[in-house]
């Protein structure tokens, strides 16, 4: 019965050791940075560039699509240059991950109108759109106070 009581409590020893160290290092919701998402998760440093107040509304050309890193430690994102009327501006769209899934797909020549915040990047000019669209499609990409679309995703 001794013997039996001594494999118990080291079991339940064992238990307690695992889901300790479970905690210590930290689950899907510990932190900014979700499990997966690659530095893109709402809260992170650069999801918080987008500022509601300085939304606005761009239509013009797409001269490229390029895959870019915006910041150290994020999986990398996908950004069009689009060229307005007045100035070639980078538009950052999200995370491959996730743009690279979509039906509807901007390539070099489209038109499109991206509804975004302006934000200085890298020193320089350039929005992160909440919405871009191109002929009857649209792509929805952030709520209204800037939440991506991906947050939700797969939940």
């Amino acid at each position: 019965m001794k013997q039996l009581t001594g494999i118990v409590a080291t079991m339940v020893g064992l238990c307690l050791l695992f889901v300790t160290v479970g905690f210590a290092q930290g689950g899907p919701g510990k932190g900014l940075k979700w499990s997966g998402s690659g530095g893109w998760a709402p809260g992170s440093p650069y999801q918080r560039l987008y500022n509601p107040s300085t939304v606005e509304t761009v239509t013009g050309t797409v001269e490229s699509v390029d895959r870019i890193t915006p910041t150290k430690g994020m999986s990398y994102g996908v950004h069009v240059l689009l060229k307005t009327g007045q100035e070639t501006i980078p538009v950052h769209l999200g995370p491959a991950w996730y743009i690279e899934r979509l039906d509807t797909k901007l390539e070099k020549g489209d038109k499109a109108d991206v509804k975004g915040s302006r934000i200085t990047f890298n020193e320089k000019p350039a929005i992160i759109a909440a919405e871009v669209k191109k002929g009857q499609n649209t792509l929805v990409l952030r709520d209204g106070s800037g939440i991506p679309v991906w947050a939700g995703w797969r939940r």
